[in-house]
């Protein structure tokens, strides 16, 4: 049988770093549980109200955050905070797969304008790999705003 993950970031500011990577993936943050959140109701707005409700002190509200695939397909992504800076490269990151089934200049194409779109942002651009096949075709790797690497793939 398998198993559903979930993919859990560190960070300083996890409301800005779920904003970022909802953006990103087209998730959305999930309202708080019991909360029925109109149509169009910002749902960090309807969590900080709830935390506040049920006695989170200001200064603790923004200690988590997550965001859900809307199709329910992806893994739920959850973002707590630490204290400590980010000090060394990442083990595992994230391949975020903006240009499926392309290959070449298409390939390619297709990755800028994603890259320029992330860096929008708050994405940075770090480097791009030219594609070289048969195994390789091609990758733009960056770093999301508190410098965790992903791919552009």
């Amino acid at each position: 049988m398998s198993r559903h993950i979930q993919v859990t970031f560190d960070a300083h500011d996890p409301a800005v770093l779920s904003s970022f990577w909802r953006d990103v993936l087209g998730y959305v943050h999930p309202g708080p549980p019991g909360v029925d959140l109109p149509e169009g109701a910002d749902p960090l707005a309807a969590w900080d109200d709830f935390l506040a409700r049920i006695g989170v002190p200001k200064e603790q509200r923004n200690t988590r955050s997550a965001i859900e695939d809307p199709d329910g397909d992806g893994p739920r992504i959850f973002f707590q905070q630490v204290p400590e800076d980010k000090i060394a490269k990442n083990r595992v990151h994230l391949d975020v797969r903006a240009a499926p089934g392309l290959q070449g200049d298409e390939r390619m194409a297709v990755l800028e304008a994603e890259c320029e779109r992330l860096v929008t942002l708050g994405a940075t651009r770090v480097r791009r790999y030219e594609p070289e096949p048969p195994l390789a075709f091609g990758t733009i790797v960056m770093t999301d705003p508190e410098g965790n690497e992903f791919c552009l793939d």
